[in-house]
């Protein structure tokens, strides 16, 4: 991909960046009752959670999965909603910028980080317990659906090398 930038002090530059590979399989095309059931998942997961938290918990379960196409679709989400480009960029390293983020956003992130990556088997007390402390059971039981369902797209994302790229905020709602 070649692309061109205007510079006021040097006038135009031209940056070539690397090819765009195209995905491997386009599983949704192929098990279309799965992605359907898939869609059903996550719009029944996002019932009842602000909708900011539900884009940073997507986020940041996406970039541990190294997701590139729901990080592009959930960071565009986020920015149309009016989330700011600074917790965007934080969310990274939300664990060293807490102040960004609300007690209860980052509960969620810590819940979304130990239900990722199950390291040694399971959730820690302490951490189920610091979001129990901040969701009432109806939400929390949301939140960990919303955790399941972005951590099985991703893994759709990931095996299949889904592009990003191309996705426009509100796209698939």
């Amino acid at each position: 991909m070649t692309t061109t930038h205007s510079d006021d002090t040097a006038g135009t530059t031209t940056v070539e960046y690397a090819p765009e590979q195209p995905a491997r399989l386009e599983w949704a095309k192929h098990a279309p009752e799965v992605y359907k059931a898939m869609v059903r998942l996550d719009m029944a997961a996002r019932q009842g959670l602000d909708h900011t938290l539900y884009e940073l918990v997507k986020i940041r379960a996406s970039q541990i999965n190294h997701c590139a196409l729901c990080i592009d679709m959930h960071t565009k989400d986020a920015l149309a909603a009016g989330e700011s480009v600074e917790r965007i960029v934080q969310l990274s390293a939300w664990d060293e910028s807490r102040h960004f983020y609300t007690p209860k956003e980052l509960a969620a992130l810590e819940l979304t980080e130990a239900v990722t990556v199950l390291t040694d088997g399971f959730v820690p007390d302490e951490v189920y317990e610091n979001a129990a402390e901040h969701f009432e059971e109806a939400e929390l039981s949301q939140l960990i659906a919303a955790i399941t369902a972005i951590n099985a797209w991703n893994r759709f994302g990931v095996t299949c090398r889904m592009v990003p790229g191309h996705y426009q905020p509100g796209q698939y709602k």
